[in-house]
């Protein structure tokens, strides 16, 4: 194909791309540069039938002018990136400088919000994704064995967890591991320990939130798979049955080498999909024990007095670097790969 063929033929997905992708991540990219204005204050006296006394409040009629004449807020330029609720960069610098050791320097920079976030969020991320991949895998090795009659009812059982909203499958895991749900109660029974709860520990929280996500994440995995399963030649197996093969090594070198490209594009389907966790903790009530990048957007925007929409692009605009450096070297194996057939 021709080069003006080419990109005629790739002109209407670019366009839509540019309008729905880049536009909008250079808007919050330009939105994140600015703050909120600050609240003008006004005094206002207020009399009750003990006397008058002096309020402050918010200036209504000046706020209006001021966001009229400054519709973004104020220009913060990068400030927004390197302040206490972001990257922390002069919180950072000062706990290592008085740094006693170096694992009590790590563990005060993991206390800092972003941070924290930012470590669950790849914990979250990291052990969820090849669990999730490992998971389909093996289920759609299993169910492409089944006979033909029980093939279609064992799928459809096996897609429940991806057709349940992802919230509400988090509420009903919330109230199973409850300590009068099924989960908890019977687990208290089971180490004799009625104190024990899976809320009140963050590592037990952390452990909770990470089999939700494996048990939600794993059917598009499996299908992914089980649909690439169907592509395999027949003919290949058979003659690796033939040649005296067993089961585990027509796995290993047919099925597994054919199935690379799936394996990849599962992985980066998981990768972004995880490292956007958010429903889990809502879901869950865990705020108190995890809290994910996707979290903290939600909680700038749902501030009491004003949404901080600085703070939220700030941190969506650093969520998707996150993204890329985590798919970057997928995508460069990929490219390598294609350029090395080419």
């Amino acid at each position: 194909m021709r080069h003006r063929q080419f990109l005629l033929f790739i002109l209407p997905s670019a366009l839509i791309m540019l309008l729905f992708i880049a536009v909008p991540v250079l808007s919050v990219a330009y939105q994140s540069l600015f703050v909120e204005h600050e609240q003008v204050m006004i005094p206002v006296e207020s009399c009750g039938p003990f006397g008058c006394k002096q309020e402050m409040h918010v200036d209504t009629q000046s706020m209006a002018i001021l966001e009229q004449a400054k519709p973004m807020g104020q220009y913060n330029g990068l400030g927004t990136y390197t302040n206490a609720t972001h990257l922390a960069v002069d919180e950072v610098q000062s706990i290592w400088q008085e740094r006693t050791s170096l694992g009590a320097a790590f563990s005060q920079i993991l206390n800092l919000p972003f941070y924290k976030a930012l470590s669950f969020t790849l914990s979250y991320t990291l052990i969820v994704t090849p669990l999730v991949i490992l998971a389909g895998f093996i289920i759609a090795l299993a169910v492409n064995t089944l006979p033909a009659l029980l093939k279609g009812p064992v799928i459809f059982f096996s897609l429940l967890p991806m057709i349940v909203t992802p919230l509400i499958g988090a509420m009903i895991l919330f109230w199973m591991i409850d300590s009068r749900g099924l989960i908890g109660a019977n687990l208290q029974l089971l180490f004799n320990d009625p104190t024990l709860s899976l809320k009140a520990s963050p590592a037990l929280t952390w452990l909770t939130l990470m089999i939700y996500g494996v048990w939600h994440s794993t059917p598009l995995s499996f299908i992914i798979f089980y649909a690439g399963l169907q592509t395999v030649p027949r003919n290949i197996i058979e003659s690796a049955h033939v040649d005296g093969t067993n089961r585990w090594q027509r796995i290993r070198y047919v099925v597994l080498p054919h199935l690379a490209p799936v394996a990849i594009f599962v992985a980066l389907m998981q990768l972004m999909d995880n490292f956007r966790v958010f429903e889990p903790i809502v879901g869950l009530s865990a705020q108190a024990n995890a809290s994910s990048l996707s979290y903290l957007i939600y909680n700038d925007l749902r501030s009491n007095d004003t949404p901080l929409f600085g703070s939220a692009a700030a941190t969506s605009m650093l969520t998707i670097l996150g993204v890329i450096v985590l798919l970057m070297p997928m995508v460069l194996r990929t490219w390598r790969g294609f350029h090395h057939k080419s």
